[in-house]
C-alpha cells in the first residue's frame, strides 16, 4: 500500500465534484483516486459476463451496420451473422 504525503492529504481534504486525478510523471499516465467504499460499489455492480444471446448479437450487429452505413433490416443481420434459426 502506498501512503499519501502530507501535501496529498491536504489536496484530498478539500471538496471535490469528481474523484482526484493522479499523474505518473514518468509515463504521463493518468489515474483516478477512489475511496475503498466507492471502488467496492463500482466493482460489485451487477456485471453479466454470460454468453450473448442471439438477440444481443443481432442488436450489436445491427448497431454496427447502422454506424457503417449498411441498410439491411434487423432480420437480415441476424441471419447473416448468426445463420438461420
Amino acid at each position: 500500500m502506498i501512503e499519501l504525503t502530507e501535501e496529498q492529504v491536504r489536496a484530498l481534504s478539500g471538496p471535490h465534484t469528481s474523484p482526484p486525478r493522479l499523474l505518473n510523471p514518468l509515463t504521463k499516465e493518468a489515474f483516478v483516486l477512489l475511496r475503498v467504499d466507492e471502488y467496492k460499489q463500482l466493482t460489485t455492480a451487477a456485471y453479466d459476463d454470460s454468453p450473448w444471446t442471439r438477440e444481443e448479437l443481432a442488436a450489436a450487429a445491427w448497431e454496427t451496420g447502422e454506424r457503417t452505413g449498411w441498410d439491411a433490416g434487423p432480420d437480415d443481420v441476424a441471419d447473416d451473422v448468426l445463420g438461420p434459426q
